[in-house]
């Protein structure tokens, strides 16, 4: 810490590395290009592909370090480090050399920019033994530079390396991909960053404690870069003195993040469903400034944690969980159930959504946590269909929420039902009047009365159709009317070819319907080919018999003689539709011929 402020260099910067010895994280692509240098199967071109801060223009300034070694006397070959007595490495790394050249793509993305360096390339290296281009962010360029690239990348002259960083390697197209040798940069692990930041706040004469660290490896996510810059920041918000410390609660304040302890205090009391602890831890957080959205970030952690323990006891032992976690955090792995631990995962991530879209993100929290609290108590789904199940064997009545506690938000007592027949819940509201019997009246063991009896065996395919029109959903009845084409009917069986029309799903919907209303078990059999005309299809033949037959009446043909281009549309039964005649009516009033009946416009 001797440097002065004009000359300080970020962390960041001082600490880059400088071979592949100092790369971590990075085993994978450090044995292959150290056996490729070795073995000298270099290839003309890499591209390095990961998140931001990983390493990959610095492993790109390496890979042209070790192809360009000479050696202090000039007569060295590639190798893999140290670099320090190499003059050209030097000046690599002092971005200094007229043959390693980088270009940002991000801000030189034309093809003009590609043929600079495709009439460069055909020049051969100054002083160095290759002359490299590192193109930076490369899925920036544009298709058209991209293409012009294409030809000098496939075969360069054997003076030329290119290496390409992306951070988007998606959105490099493929016949680039091809060309090159690809190099994926991991993640670096929270273990493996918390003891590369010990080290160099080692170096840098500062004290950090522990779960700072670990609190500064979990915000990088991964990135050395990022989390380097952490680092930085968390030092130079420390006290200056003798010796700089930086505790726990200072990076806590920093990355704006809750004291992890008071989380675990904020889980256990919503698991548990102690509204009145909950809501004072949060009360809590937020007068110490905690941001709600990282509070329920650090739960839904907490949560995947947890759960992990709970299904792998042994990651409680693991080093790289903080100690609250790998104390409390394996109690409550114990004591708490795999249904409830999902339930409060999908509450959290659903109250995720809400806390970042509400205007008020406090009590969208409060919101949230509440809703578990209240969700705590209730039952799983496999205990409501155990319950359910048991109901018939019980003469007890299922316990009211009363019971529990009084909560406002409590619904009606649960009724231990016997499963009601699909398709039946309409005609039961219409066969039980409201006024008889309210819902919360019904006695459990009188629930069943509700369900309409069982349908006697339809005669004929018509009488089947109003079955369906009387209990299920009229949509599915119609379907009957005009995408059925029937083969063979019997009770208990049927046959038809279903039009284009017809749903994928009509007959596994005709069977479990006529199932439930009949109890017999239905055949209902899809032919692909044959089949009668549908109901609809048959009342329009048998209507416009009607009206051809009609057309033929003397009355109706002198109508029709008389208004050129009429057609006879409809056919009413006036015996039907006219009033009575009393004593107080004329019965002129009423024109028998008025209604429908034709039109000059409509076709029969």
């Amino acid at each position: 810490m001797t440097e002065t402020a004009g000359a300080y260099r970020v962390l960041a910067r001082k600490y880059r590395p400088a071979s592949f010895a100092e790369l971590i994280g990075q085993d994978v692509l450090v044995r292959t290009l150290t056996n490729a240098i070795q073995s000298g199967r270099l290839a003309h071109a890499f591209v390095l592909t990961g998140v931001r801060g990983v390493g990959k223009t610095t492993t790109a300034r390496i890979i042209a370090k070790a192809l360009n070694y000479v050696g202090p006397d000039g007569q060295g070959e590639p190798r893999t480090g140290p670099f320090d007595d190499c003059p050209v490495c030097q000046a690599i790394a002092e971005d200094r050399h007229p043959d390693i050249l980088e270009m940002d793509a991000a801000s030189n993305t034309g093809v003009d920019d590609v043929r600079e360096i495709i009439e460069s390339v055909r020049y051969g290296p100054v002083s160095a033994r290759y002359k490299v281009y590192i193109i930076d962010e490369v899925h920036m360029l544009s298709r058209n530079a991209f293409n012009a690239l294409l030809k000098t990348l496939e075969e360069p002259p054997p003076h030329t390396k290119f290496i390409f960083a992306t951070t988007e390697i998606r959105k490099v197209p493929v016949t680039v991909l091809s060309r090159c040798q690809r190099f994926d940069l991991r993640r670096v692990d929270q273990a493996t960053l918390t003891a590369h930041f010990a080290a160099i706040a080692e170096k840098e004469d500062v004290q950090v404690e522990a779960d700072a660290l670990a609190m500064i490896a979990r915000a990088a996510d991964g990135s050395v870069r990022d989390g380097l810059s952490l680092l930085d920041q968390a030092i130079a918000l420390a006290t200056p003195g003798d010796t700089v410390t930086v505790t726990t609660a200072q990076v806590g304040d920093m990355l704006g993040l809750a004291d992890r302890t008071v989380v675990i205090d904020l889980f256990d009391a919503t698991v548990h469903g102690d509204a009145k602890r909950a809501l004072g831890l949060l009360a809590d957080l937020h007068a110490a400034g905690a941001d709600p959205l990282t509070v329920v970030q650090d739960l839904l952690e907490l949560t995947h944690e947890i759960t992990r323990q709970h299904t792998v006891p042994e990651l409680s032992g693991s080093s790289s969980i903080p100690e609250a976690e790998r104390t409390r955090g394996a109690d409550l792995a114990r004591s708490l159930s795999m249904p409830l631990l999902t339930r409060a995962w999908q509450g959290l991530l659903k109250g995720l959504g809400e806390v970042q879209s509400a205007p008020v993100p406090q009590a969208a929290l409060e919101m949230v946590v509440l809703r578990l609290i209240h969700a705590a108590g209730l039952p799983t789904p496999g205990e409501v269909i155990r319950s359910l199940q048991d109901g018939g064997a019980k003469t007890d009545p299922p316990a009211r929420p009363a019971e529990r506690g009084p909560s406002p938000v409590d619904g009606p007592p649960a009724m231990a039902a016997a499963p009601r027949p699909v398709g039946t819940v309409a005609a039961a509201h219409r066969e039980a009047p409201r006024q008889e019997m309210a819902p919360q009246e019904v006695p459990p063991q009188e629930t069943q009365a509700l369900a309409p009896p069982q349908a006697a065996m339809p005669e004929d395919f018509p009488a089947l159709v109003r079955l369906f029109e009387e209990r299920a959903d009229p949509n599915l009845a119609a379907r009957l009317q005009t995408d059925v084409h029937l083969i063979g009917y019997e009770p208990g069986r049927i046959e038809f070819r279903p039009a284009a029309s017809a749903p994928a799903d009509l007959a596994s919907k005709m069977m479990a319907c006529l199932k439930d209303w009949t109890g017999t078990r239905w055949m209902v059999t899809v032919a692909r080919e044959g089949g009668a005309p549908t109901l609809m299809e048959q009342a329009e033949v048998e209507r416009r018999g009607e009206l051809a037959e009609a057309a033929q009446h003397d009355v109706v043909r002198a109508v029709l003689d008389t208004f050129p281009g009429a057609k006879l549309t409809k056919i009413i039964d006036v015996s039907a539709t006219a009033p009575s005649v009393t004593e107080d009516s004329d019965p002129t009033d009423t024109d028998p011929t008025e209604g429908e009946g034709l039109s000059e416009d409509e076709e029969p």
